[in-house]
């Protein structure tokens, strides 16, 4: 057994499924014997859910910098209250969203300092890294329409105030994405989205085969 404790991170613009690949990787897991525990940045505690909510909220007037500052607020108490201590347990953690988004959304979207945001995440994480990362590559228009529509119950039909950036935006996060995956090919593997949430899933399961 190659790792006995993955720290697996799924990232993806929105609508792209992270929630229900995640969900069926624990249950996969789980079924070879592994104690696994899923969790979502920005939250995964109290404190961090509360965060999220302030994100989220279009009604929330945040600066780039302001935004950027309460996710790597709301990671650092997430890694040292969640992560860390699963993955000192042995607990193989699944975590929707990660270092890579902050990359992703402020910096190549946002425009912020990439420079910058990589020391940020390095401090907030505390030096942990994922094991392997999934990139669930949808078209963003599509992806969007998805989100918005799930989302409706919460947000209204323009979406959460993520959401609700522009097509543009949404390009640039995919461009980071990709950007990233090719800096860092033997962490990030990219797997197109499918037809079926199973078709997609076949293929996250070859890699995460390939690492245990």
């Amino acid at each position: 057994m190659k790792n006995k404790n993955p720290f697996i991170t799924i990232e993806g613009g929105e609508g792209s499924g992270k929630t229900t690949q995640s969900l069926l990787l624990k249950k996969y897991l789980e079924q070879k014997g592994y104690s696994v525990v899923l969790t979502r940045e920005p939250g995964g505690t109290v404190l961090s859910e509360y965060i999220r909510n302030i994100i989220l909220d279009p009604k929330s007037n945040l600066t780039s910098e302001a935004e950027l500052f309460l996710y790597e607020a709301a990671r650092a108490q997430h890694v040292q209250e969640f992560i860390i201590p699963f993955l000192k347990k042995g607990t193989v953690v699944i975590c929707d969203r990660f270092t890579d988004a902050t990359v992703a959304y402020q910096g190549y979207a946002r425009k912020l300092n990439i420079s910058l945001i990589n020391k940020l995440n390095s401090t907030a994480s505390f030096g942990i890294k994922p094991t392997i990362t999934i990139y669930l590559d949808i078209n963003p228009l599509k992806g969007l329409n998805k989100a918005k529509y799930l989302n409706k119950e919460f947000y209204g039909l323009q979406g959460d105030r993520i959401e609700r950036e522009s097509l543009n935006f949404h390009e640039d996060v995919r461009k980071g994405y990709l950007e990233q995956a090719k800096k860092y090919p033997n962490r990030i593997k990219i797997v197109k989205t499918q037809n079926s949430p199973e078709q997609t899933y076949k293929l996250i399961k070859k890699i995460i085969d390939a690492i245990l």
